[in-house]
């Protein structure tokens, strides 16, 4: 005996009908179908996470992961390729910014993509370590510009008062 798809059926009693409910007070769910009597809820439905017009959990919970950093020095990188199209022998930030490529009172990071072709003398606030080691063996010099800054200042609220 095969059985066929349009004999097939649910186990009798596996499913029911579903509740209908608000349909007179004749039947069961009748009347207040089961919301009980009054209020908001009784009255229509209140959507998940209404708390009441208090301000909500999740707007109470802060979202921003981590912090920023105040003390953050950045620099402005310019390649080996960038100061090679130059044409220029000796290069320094004012350099750059006369020509367009570092805005101004940026500090500027020289870094390694490009190569070197002729000795260059490079004044900058940083370097990379490829890049001052290209520059060197094209035979040129790297002078390292002081930071207008010594290292990170006292945090604000932590310093001592006179008592």
């Amino acid at each position: 005996m095969s059985i066929k798809v349009h004999e097939l059926k649910p186990v009798e009693g596996s499913n029911r009908d579903r509740k209908r409910v608000a349909r007179g007070i004749g039947g069961k769910g009748g009347k207040t179908a089961g919301r009980g009597t009054k209020g908001q809820k009784a009255r229509n439905t209140v959507r998940p996470g209404f708390e009441g017009g208090q301000m909500p959990l999740h707007m109470r919970v802060p979202k921003l992961k981590g912090f920023k950093n105040p003390f953050r020095v950045e620099y402005q990188g310019i390649n080996l390729d960038t100061i090679d199209a130059l044409g220029v022998d000796e290069v320094s930030p004012e350099v750059f910014r006369e020509r367009g490529i570092a805005r101004k009172g940026a500090f500027v990071k020289i870094l390694g993509r490009g190569q070197v072709g002729r000795p260059l003398q490079v004044k900058a606030h940083a370097f990379s370590a490829a890049a001052e080691a290209a520059i060197i063996a094209a035979g040129g010099s790297v002078e390292k510009l002081p930071l207008p800054f010594e290292g990170r200042p006292p945090a604000k609220g932590n310093a001592l008062t006179n008592r």
